[in-house]
């Protein structure tokens, strides 16, 4: 199924920022694709689901990311994935 959205929404990408004009479902078993035009150059590529963004808007709660910030990935408690918060213990094969 192909969804033309009106309005164009603005998002990110990792080929830059532009307007997603059309949202293609595939099935249950695909990502969604979503068709971007790129703001630098017109361009038309069609981005995979987890691999883009909406863009900033301060009036809708989405603020930019701030610098230094990153987002580190959690466990379904909420803790950091970093080794030491994660309370997840692995015991060696054949360890007594």
């Amino acid at each position: 199924m192909i969804v033309q959205l009106d309005p164009p929404l603005p998002m990110t990408t990792p080929k830059g920022s532009g307007l997603a004009h059309f949202l293609i479902d595939y099935g249950a078993e695909t990502h969604l694709m979503w068709v971007v035009f790129l703001d630098a150059d017109g361009s038309c590529w069609t981005v995979p689901n987890p691999e883009i963004r909406m863009a900033p808007n301060w009036s809708m709660g989405r603020r930019p990311p701030r610098p230094g910030l990153i987002n580190a990935p959690v466990e379904a408690n909420g803790a950091a994935l970093n080794g030491k918060a994660s309370g997840v213990h692995h015991a060696s094969v054949g360890a007594a």
